[in-house]
């Protein structure tokens, strides 16, 4: 796959991401899998990797301002 950004490669990573959820909410994702460009870092999400993320980011403490996560597939 060839990165839209940079015309890089892309690879398969695991990474953290970070997803801002509220205004002042912050929730990290660790051990993400993404398809990663080796030169960017720009990054893409499998559609079942994202569904996913949804049903965590669903899940967690609205009032928490900081919030880390594992994903388990």
């Amino acid at each position: 796959m060839i990165c839209r950004v940079c015309g890089g490669i892309m690879e398969d990573r695991v990474t953290d991401v970070p997803f801002k959820v509220g205004d002042t909410n912050i929730v990290i994702v660790k051990g993400l899998p993404v398809i990663q460009c080796s030169q960017c870092h720009e990054y893409v999400l499998a559609d079942t990797v994202m569904a996913g993320v949804d049903r965590i980011l669903e899940s967690v403490d609205k009032a928490a301002e900081l919030e880390v996560v594992r994903y388990a597939a």
